[in-house]
């Protein structure tokens, strides 16, 4: 923690900020953007930090668009998001190192695919339960959530769309950070992390407040998977080279 400067921690709220923004007016954007941002900055500040500061913003989320929840639909993902969340545990309990740079980057551009291929499962119980499971296994090990879920919520109304997600992903997380300090992933350098970059999340939540009816969130989406892909690559450059 030593090694980051001042411009590091400032660069790192930025990119928290615009990926809280997007958050709350997609849905999810936190983990899809800041995510890959900030490992690129310092492998540091992901999971752990990241993962912590998504519980706030969810909470701050699910308050904001409380009245839209439905909760029959998002129970069946958080119950899947349970088993691939121990998954993760176990899968950050026995890597490090190069290891890990190969898993963020592999599950970066999985993340990506994902979000182009167009794919439109319907809003039912066993794509709930599978996107659950890949989100949570996914939210926990690199904090990329996003995509899988997202993917059975792109037909719905935006509204619907802010609350159900907020909702799962307060759920997801908390369960996340559970697996995270069992796996030796998120202690005191963790916390201090985040509360250096929880301006940031608040920045943006306050922010997307005022955008959530102005920004065209899918103009900026071919943006945003460009980051992320470039991101990924890194990852598994410098996990096969170990530089």
């Amino acid at each position: 923690m030593e090694q980051l400067t001042l411009v590091d921690f400032l660069l790192a709220n930025l990119f928290l900020l615009a990926g809280c923004c997007l958050q709350g007016i997609a849905g999810y954007g936190i983990g899809t953007l800041s995510a890959p941002l900030l490992f690129l900055l310092s492998p540091l500040f992901v999971p752990g930090p990241l993962v912590v500061n998504a519980v706030v913003l969810t909470v701050l989320l699910l308050l904001r668009n409380r009245a839209s929840i439905r909760f029959r639909e998002v129970r069946f993902a958080i119950g899947g998001s349970i088993v691939g969340t121990v998954l993760a545990g176990f899968t950050l309990a026995a890597i490090t190192g190069q290891a890990f740079d190969l898993v963020f980057g592999g599950l970066i551009l999985f993340g990506v695919l994902l979000s182009v291929l167009g794919l439109k499962p319907e809003l039912n119980t066993r794509n709930s339960v599978i996107a659950g499971a890949a989100s949570g296994y996914m939210g926990t090990t690199v904090a990329v959530g996003g995509p899988p879920i997202a993917m059975i919520y792109q037909n719905e109304k935006g509204p619907l769309v802010r609350a159900n997600m907020s909702a799962f992903f307060l759920f997801a997380s908390c369960a996340s950070i559970v697996a995270l300090v069992f796996a030796g992933r998120l202690g005191t350098v963790e916390l201090k992390l985040f509360a250096y970059t929880l301006p940031g999340v608040i920045a943006g939540f306050l922010l997307s407040g005022l955008l959530v009816q102005r920004l065209p969130f899918a103009a900026m989406r071919p943006l945003i998977l460009c980051i992320a892909a470039i991101a990924g690559v890194g990852a598994l450059v410098r996990g096969l080279t170990g530089s």
